[in-house]
Order: structure tokens, then C-alpha cells, then sequence
């Protein structure tokens, strides 16, 4: 038995807790929360101990979810790998590159779990297109949000780009060349609209568009390759296929089992505790994805000031 708990019951935390509440070979002994009112609710919700500082749970898991706001991923997540837990931290990883550094060296150092939740990876739209890509010539990934009032502590690029970045760099696996990017403040201090230009070293160009101020939500991922077109609707599970015939184009829709992504998350997370298995997102590919998001940025606000 694997005894857990989570930390942070937000919007994505109290769903690492439903889904830990009811996994076989998991018990679920703790939810931490500043909020403590909150933490109780779902604590007894949920039968398990409500807590309002992470210190007080530590020495009675063995692993836990770290869903508090990015900018304490880093602390919270060291004083659990200081004490030998295994960690899933929601992504972004951390909020620089030097902390993500010191998270994953922390974690090697003590030969522990640090998968990073980046949840795009177990959605099985992606499963399938990932094995179907080869020499890709152009991905273009749309992540388009109504205005929620969430998640608006980090630009858009931390918030969602973040997820297509890492997916765009899972398919391509080559040397970034060049980065373009463009976007806008519109109704908070950080970026709320994004749109990046990859290039890739291997000849492979990726269009990267997001805003969380979009009339409708939108998960798409287009794979140009030679010969076939991919067009991923992640919501949908859903992959449309075009392909090159002879004298004609040939059309195939593939609709997968649709999962739960951060339920198949959370179980490939207890596996790798249980087995001592590498995750599928590591503390490095986290800190790939994050180092990508923070030049965007960083060209996006240099743009600004122009």
C-alpha cells in the first residue's frame, strides 16, 4: 500500500485527491491547504486527515502531489524530496530554471521520483499520434481558453503553452535553432495571448498559438508530415488522418478509448513509486518545457517594451 497525499486542493488538486481517494493499492492519508476550511472539506470528503502545513504530513507518506501555485512549487517540493518522499509537482516545474535545476539534482542526488504534471503527455489522442509521427516537417498547436480568472499568477506560456511545448519537444527530438514570439497583455499584469515560432535543427518548424481569453476552448495539434496530415482534437480523443494515394487523398478518423489523462497520470505516477521506474515526464523534460516557456516570454516582454 502506498500512502499518499496531496498538496494544494484546487482546481487540479482536488481532482489528484477524487482519483487518489480510489485507486487501488493507494491510501490516501492527508490534504494539505492554506485554506484550512477548505482542506478539512475535502478531507473528510474524502476520509482521510485535513492539514493546513505540508511539514505535518511528512512523515506519514511515501509519496505525494504538489498542486499549490507555481511560485511555491519549489520550496514545498524540496522539503519532501529533503525527507526521501517521491513527488508529482504540477507543471510548470518551478518557477526558474535555477530552482528546477536544484529540484531534479535534489531528487537523482537521492535516487527519487520527480514527474513533473505535464498531463497532455497521457492523453491517449497523444499515445496514438506519437507513435505515428516521423520526420515531421511542420506541428501547429492551438490551446485557446474562456477568460477564467485562473492561473493569471504566470503568463499564458507557463499556464498552457507550456503543456504544447513539451509535447512539440517529445515529437520532434532536435536542437532548437531559432525562437520568434509575439502576444499581448490584455486583462491581467502577465501575458494573456501567445504565439511562438520554432525552429528546429532538423528542418522541423513549430507554430505554438494559445490565449486564455478565447471565445471557446480549443486543444488542437496538427502534425504535417511527408506524405500524411495528422489533426489531433485532445478533447475529443480524436485523430483525423489524411493520407497521400496514388490519385487521391485517403481520410481516416481514429477515435481512441477516451481516459480520464490525469487519472492515467497519477497511475503511471504510483507504478514508477512502486517500481523505481523513470516517469514519462521526468524532472528534465519539465525543466525542457519550462526553459522554452521562459525565452518565449522573455521575447513576448521584450516585444512589449518596443
Amino acid at each position: 500500500m502506498i500512502n499518499v497525499g496531496v498538496i494544494g486542493v484546487g482546481s487540479i488538486g482536488k481532482h489528484h485527491a477524487r482519483i487518489f481517494s480510489n485507486l487501488e493499492g493507494v491510501r490516501l492519508v492527508g490534504i494539505v491547504d492554506a485554506d484550512f476550511p477548505r482542506a478539512e472539506e475535502f478531507a473528510q470528503k474524502y476520509n482521510c486527515k485535513a492539514f493546513k502545513d505540508h511539514l505535518k504530513i511528512i512523515d506519514s507518506v511515501d509519496a505525494v502531489s504538489i498542486a499549490v501555485p507555481t511560485t511555491f512549487h519549489f520550496q514545498v517540493a524540496m522539503d519532501f524530496l529533503g525527507h526521501n518522499k517521491n513527488i508529482l509537482v504540477e507543471k510548470p516545474i518551478t518557477s526558474t530554471l535555477e530552482e528546477a535545476e536544484t529540484l531534479t539534482s535534489e531528487a537523482e542526488k537521492r535516487n527519487l521520483i520527480l514527474q513533473v504534471g505535464h498531463l497532455e503527455r497521457f492523453n491517449a489522442g497523444v499515445s496514438m499520434i506519437s507513435g505515428m509521427v516521423d520526420k515531421p516537417q511542420f506541428i501547429e498547436s492551438q490551446r485557446l481558453s474562456p477568460f477564467l480568472g485562473r492561473g493569471i499568477d504566470v503568463d499564458v506560456t507557463l499556464d498552457l503553452m507550456i503543456h504544447d511545448i513539451d509535447i512539440i519537444l517529445s515529437l520532434v527530438k532536435s536542437e532548437i535553432t531559432d525562437i520568434r514570439a509575439t502576444g499581448a497583455r490584455v486583462l491581467t499584469e502577465n501575458i494573456d495571448v501567445a504565439h511562438a515560432w520554432i525552429e528546429f535543427e532538423n528542418g522541423c518548424i513549430a507554430e505554438a498559438v494559445t490565449s486564455r481569453i478565447a471565445n471557446e476552448k480549443v486543444r488542437q495539434l496538427k502534425v504535417f508530415q511527408h506524405n500524411l496530415f495528422m489533426n489531433l482534437d485532445y478533447q475529443k480523443q480524436e485523430l483525423t488522418c489524411y493520407t497521400k494515394l496514388d490519385d487521391s487523398v485517403g481520410k481516416e478518423i481514429k477515435k481512441t478509448e477516451e481516459k480520464e489523462p490525469l487519472k492515467e497520470q497519477l497511475v503511471s505516477f504510483i507504478e514508477c513509486v512502486k517500481n523505481g521506474t523513470q516517469p514519462l515526464v521526468s524532472g528534465h523534460e519539465g525543466k525542457e518545457a519550462l526553459k522554452i516557456a521562459l525565452k518565449i516570454s522573455g521575447l513576448v516582454n521584450h516585444n512589449l517594451k518596443i
